[in-house]
């Protein structure tokens, strides 16, 4: 696998592609401010060993893909939404197992309900209800740890120094963390790649905060007809299990797998087998249908 860019009306788009073409796919989005790596590479390759194409990219202001200057994003939360499918169209790809994290759930949200044809199923990761509901969900805000983070965000760091950067990656990943712990060493790995190969680190941790919330009104989770599968950390301190809960219970046959001592990340390493496991079998049921 190598890292491919397509330059579509001006923007480019990286991303990487595991596994072979002849294989159902599964596309990987991720959160917020957030790069490709955060799926990491072993992640993708298990995935793919398991009978996937595998596609993960960076969104605009992240990685390689096209960066604007920091508070001014020249793009919409509609073209983070349609981003992943300018990449499967150039890989000729017309339908996909849909996997998205955090901010990607919402936008794996919104393709379930505007593009439900390019959709095989749908797997929401340490995400909440993207769309209003008719009734008031009363689901519960975050931990204290990460409320913090709102109200008191701290001092940027000097983002002409590469360390500071990386050092300043770690700790907003720091509050994010479930019972399971926070590895730090490992964040710093992926920390220091995510520095190392981003075109403006400034952007990426400010631009995609920042985005109108440009939803169309009347969508509802009850309209969304892909199989669901809901992977959601039982110790997530961004969006706590009744988030992941909602999404099961307003989406028509929704399944919900609890990550046991997962926070709000990707599923952590020790818990690959369960995940891994889980987004196979679901993806597998449509192949074979």
């Amino acid at each position: 696998m190598t890292e491919q860019t397509i330059t579509i009306d001006g923007i480019d788009l990286c991303y990487e592609v595991f596994g072979v073409p002849a294989d159902a796919t599964v596309l990987l989005i991720a959160g917020g401010a957030q790069s490709m790596i955060w799926w990491e590479e072993e992640f993708c390759t298990r995935l793919a060993e398991a009978g996937r194409q595998v596609v993960r990219y960076d969104h605009r202001d992240t990685g390689r893909s096209t960066s604007s200057p920091p508070g001014r994003p020249s793009y919409t939360a509609h073209d983070l939404t349609t981003d992943p499918l300018r990449i499967l169209d150039a890989l000729g790809v017309a339908r996909t197992h849909v996997v998205g994290l955090s901010m990607g759930g919402g936008i794996a949200q919104r393709i379930a309900l505007e593009h439900a044809e390019r959709v095989s199923t749908l797997c929401l990761a340490s995400t909440s209800p993207a769309v209003p509901a008719e009734h008031d969900r009363r689901l519960p805000p975050p931990r204290p740890q990460v409320m913090a983070t709102f109200t008191d965000p701290g001092p940027e760091p000097d983002w002409t120094d590469r360390d500071a950067v990386v050092a300043y990656r770690v700790e907003v990943e720091r509050p994010y963390a479930g019972s399971l712990g926070f590895d730090e060493p490992h964040c710093r790995q992926l920390a220091a790649l995510e520095v190392d190969r981003t075109r403006d680190m400034a952007a990426l941790m400010t631009n995609h905060f920042i985005l109108d919330d440009d939803t169309p009104t009347g969508s509802r989770l009850d309209q969304i007809t892909a199989p669901t599968l809901v992977l959601h950390g039982t110790t997530d301190p961004m969006f706590p299990l009744e988030h992941g809960q909602a999404l099961a219970a307003e989406i028509p046959g929704a399944q919900l797998v609890p990550l046991p001592g997962a926070g709000h990340q990707q599923p952590p390493r020790e818990l690959w087998d369960l995940a891994i496991a889980a987004i196979v079998e679901h993806t597998e049921k449509t192949e074979a249908r």
